[in-house]
């Protein structure tokens, strides 16, 4: 797999250069889940995201009865766990592969890393962030309205 290039095809790294690309290429770690595999559990502390390569997984909050809700299913090439990066708060949900799942991982020091490197690549990403989780809310804010 090229790394590289599969990063290039995320919205999360648009308009990044090629040598910063090549960078967070080298940072990542691949990381596979069988289907039916928890990525990482609502709750836990978070300190990395993950963009899909192959595969799929849906997220999954709990309901206040306990009971489970899958709210999104997301494939290549989607990334989840963003929020814990920039709120450093806990999982809002849990991700489980629902068919056997290929991802690339980025931590919070391997963005550090690049940030040390690439101080404008790494605001670029930042942004890039932003808008992903803009569009989400207002996404969600739709949802919202629709139902009242």
């Amino acid at each position: 797999m090229n790394k590289a290039e599969v990063l290039q095809k995320s919205r999360l790294f648009e308009g990044l250069l090629p040598e910063e690309i090549e960078m967070l290429a080298e940072l990542t770690q691949q990381k596979s889940f069988p289907a039916g595999g928890v990525v990482f559990e609502q709750g836990e502390v978070g300190d990395s995201l993950y963009l899909i390569v192959s595969g799929s997984v849906e997220v999954v909050r709990k309901r206040a009865d306990g009971s489970a809700h899958v709210i999104a299913t997301l494939k290549a090439p989607d990334f989840f766990g963003e929020m814990s990066l920039i709120d450093k708060e806990y999982r809002s949900a849990t991700i489980r592969a629902v068919e056997d799942t290929v991802m690339l991982c980025l931590t919070t020091e391997n963005l550090h890393s690049f940030h040390r490197v690439y101080r404008n690549g790494f605001t670029l990403l930042v942004i890039n962030i932003a808008r992903v989780l803009s569009g989400r809310l207002r996404e969600t804010n739709e949802k919202l309205a629709n139902k009242m």
